[in-house]
């Protein structure tokens, strides 16, 4: 069985507690505008500086691959 890199990080990553679940529905029920469940690329440049780290600190973005 072969992982691709974003499937060996998504096995890394740390599962989030319930508080940093809510937080995190609260700002894309803020945030997501045309309300399909993830935050676009305008969406995330829309949010306040605030929402954005608030945002980062739950889920750290993905690295990009080199």
């Amino acid at each position: 069985m072969t992982l691709t890199a974003s499937a060996a990080d998504k096995a890394k990553r740390t599962p989030l507690t319930e508080e940093q679940k809510k937080e995190k529905q609260a700002l894309l029920d803020k945030w997501d505008v045309n309300k399909d469940g993830k935050l676009s690329k305008e969406e995330k440049d829309a949010m306040s500086a605030e929402d954005k780290a608030k945002l980062e600190k739950i889920q750290p973005p993905h690295k990009k691959k080199a």
